[in-house]
């Protein structure tokens, strides 16, 4: 069984209070809480939970980092793009997607026709307190990461605005607060998420 499936048949379980009719994607910088923050979501409505990283991970049979570090990052953004619209098209849930993912074209597209991005807005102060003390992020092993984090974070954000809904993190707001601001933006657009009873 793997991960979504034995995702999805502990919170079939649940009594439905909620009806995700669109897969919800997380998009943000590394740090942001989306993996996290989309668990706590999913287990919240009722849904899989979806991670466009751990299915590569568990495809290749490498960890990210080992992937950039033997093909390339040119070979693991095709391999994420793959992945992504897999899982945009076979299942329904919430759905973390890498740091860079977000960034191509088709990945935006795919997410746009066949999901919602929800942008998990952390600021850089933030950012660089949850990932400093991590090896696992391929992109920050410079000689001078925290300047290399702020480099990435300017150029992504432009793009990261372009996601549909966006969420401010916040320092001082746990998993589980962050979780339901992310569900209360989602059901002010009942064409992604409509609660069903209470």
């Amino acid at each position: 069984m793997s991960e979504i499936e034995h995702t999805a048949a502990q919170t079939g379980a649940k009594t439905k209070a909620f009806r995700l009719k669109k897969t919800v994607a997380l998009v943000g910088m590394m740090g942001a809480g989306k993996t996290a923050v989309g668990r706590a979501v999913a287990a919240k409505i009722g849904v899989p939970f979806l991670d466009s990283d751990a299915e590569i991970e568990a495809a290749a049979n490498l960890t990210v980092p080992e992937i950039f570090q033997r093909d390339g990052e040119a070979f693991f953004r095709k391999r994420e793009a793959e992945v992504i619209r897999r899982l945009l098209e076979h299942h329904r849930g919430i759905l973390s997607t890498g740091g860079g993912a977000y960034l191509a074209e088709v990945n935006r597209s795919n997410i746009s026709d066949k999901g919602v991005a929800v942008w998990l807005d952390a600021d850089l102060d933030l950012l660089w307190t949850r990932v400093r003390h991590k090896d696992s992020r391929p992109l920050l092993r410079t000689d001078n990461p925290k300047r290399t984090l702020s480099e990435i974070f300017a150029a992504r954000t432009p793009i990261y605005r372009l996601a549909e809904l966006r969420v401010p993190c916040e320092a001082k707001i746990s998993i589980e607060a962050m979780a339901d601001r992310v569900i209360d933006t989602l059901l002010m657009r009942p064409d992604v998420l409509e609660r069903t009873h209470d």
